[in-house]
């Protein structure tokens, strides 16, 4: 063999020796990546979440919320017992839980519609939108919890519970008294003053697009909070409504988002004034009523009728007792309730407004 050629071999099997030298190396010193996983307990910052949250799930959150580990709550529930739960919200069951701090609280532990879109979609919302928020109509957020596949919403614990429970739990019905028109007056005011805050005087104002009587909990004087903002939306600066799929329980949902038109705030309106009704009368609003003629008609149809006649006695809990001197509260109550649902968004007043005729109509200001 000429000495060219060697020298030509020589040299090829030295780069490749020197390569795969160096590819061995190069593996052998790479550090490994560390997968993305959540901290088990700290306080919350943005850019701390985002760098340790997946990436869909990364967002900007409050820094006042607390992230609790899995661990914790797993203990303040008594590892999430049957015996613990005191609700079932949209998305998954509400347990009474005494933090490490000794603070009583409602987890709400999301079910496994939550890893759809759309429950990742509420998920993100409740934080960020009520992590924010501070109002005395407002149920308040105080952390939260994502540890792989649990998610969790960490609220103030209001010790009477949702209206809901109040209204049309029979058990609860028979051990409690009936809730007298002053209570259901005051309840409706909290939510009003409530809905007024999320719309007139957020930036950008909040639709809440939920307005039911299970999202309403109250604390131990029956101040009325407002809760479950998984499905609120924040209005861009330059529109009045939001363009996302209708949304909301039906018997308080607007016609228009039946009819597949944008939510704007009328839409919460016109929720409120179903609520009205449903506190007013004990009825269900996703229970049809039955008329004389034998059929069946909406709790809308039903009472808007009623109130037209003048036949208010006729919408009211049986139950309770109106005394004459609360006759022309009453027929304030339900006047706002009228205009609040309006087929026509356009008819309903603003938040502001009914807040300004229920100061009117029921004489006692709302703060």
């Amino acid at each position: 063999m000429d000495a060219p050629l060697e020298a030509l071999i020589a040299a090829v099997v030295a780069f490749i020796f020197i390569s795969l030298l160096f590819g061995f190396l190069a593996l052998v010193c790479r550090k490994p990546q560390p997968k993305p996983q959540f901290l088990a307990s700290r306080s919350l910052h943005s850019s701390a979440v985002a760098a340790s949250a997946p990436f869909e799930e990364s967002d900007t959150f409050d820094p006042a919320l607390d992230r609790v580990s899995l661990a914790e709550l797993a203990a303040a529930t008594k590892n999430f017992s049957p015996e613990s739960i005191i609700g079932d919200g949209t998305f998954g069951f509400v347990y009474k839980a005494q933090l490490p701090s000794g603070v009583i609280a409602a987890v709400k532990k999301l079910s496994s519609d939550a890893f759809s879109p759309q429950g990742l979609r509420q998920f993100r919302a409740e934080i960020t939108t009520l992590g924010g928020l501070r109002h005395p109509n407002l149920a308040r957020i105080l952390g939260f919890c994502s540890s792989g596949r649990d998610r969790m919403l960490i609220y103030e614990y209001l010790e009477q519970g949702s209206l809901d429970s109040w209204l049309h739990d029979e058990e609860m019905n028979c051990s409690e008294p009936v809730l007298a028109w002053p209570v259901r007056v005051k309840i409706v005011k909290g939510v009003a003053a409530g809905l007024k805050f999320l719309h007139d005087e957020c930036q950008p104002p909040v639709i809440h697009r939920d307005i039911k009587a299970s999202n309403i909990l109250l604390d131990g004087g029956f101040q009325a909070r407002i809760a479950d903002f998984g499905l609120a939306r924040q209005v861009d600066g330059s529109r009045s409504h939001v363009s996302t799929q209708a949304a909301g329980t039906m018997g308080y949902m607007a016609p228009e988002l039946r009819d597949g038109l944008m939510a704007t705030a009328k839409a919460d309106v016109y929720s409120f004034g179903v609520l009205m009704l449903e506190i007013a009368s004990t009825r269900r609003p996703s229970w049809p009523v039955r008329e004389d003629g034998g059929y069946e008609v909406s709790l809308v149809k039903w009472a808007r009728k009623r109130i037209e006649e003048s036949s208010l006695r006729e919408i009211l809990d049986h139950r309770m007792e109106i005394g004459e001197g609360k006759v022309g509260e009453v027929e304030g109550f339900m006047a706002v309730a009228y205009k609040c649902t309006e087929e026509s968004a356009k008819k309903r007043p603003s938040m502001r407004e009914v807040v300004l005729l229920l100061d009117q109509l029921l004489q006692e200001k709302i703060n």
